[in-house]
């Protein structure tokens, strides 16, 4: 019984170190960008968008089509950078396991 009440407790130390982990996900802040630099996002571990910087000299109203490209590539790399640094933080919890619904 007393094996079983130390792993509770440890289990429940494990569940408190990834809530931790969880909210300090959000204060970090990834960058992603596209054209060379021409378009920025930025977003923190919780994939909220925080910024987006578009350089003047790719704005061309006759060619919004490339925007919206550079603006969707920016914003599809900063989320893999997310989830990478999500992967990375929480990973030492899992041991490297991706677990479904874990984050």
């Amino acid at each position: 019984m007393k094996n079983m009440q130390q792993m509770m407790r440890q289990v429940k130390k494990m569940q408190e170190e990834m809530q931790r982990t969880q909210e300090a996900l959000k204060e970090k802040v990834v960058e992603g960008s596209a054209g060379g630099g021409a378009v920025v996002v930025k977003a923190n571990g919780h994939k909220q968008i925080l910024d987006i910087a578009i350089k003047p000299e790719v704005i061309d109203p006759e060619d919004a089509e490339m925007l919206q490209d550079l603006v969707l590539t920016a914003v599809n790399d900063a989320l893999r950078s997310v989830d990478e640094l999500v992967a990375k933080e929480m990973g030492r919890f899992t041991g490297g396991m991706n677990i479904p619904g874990l984050f």
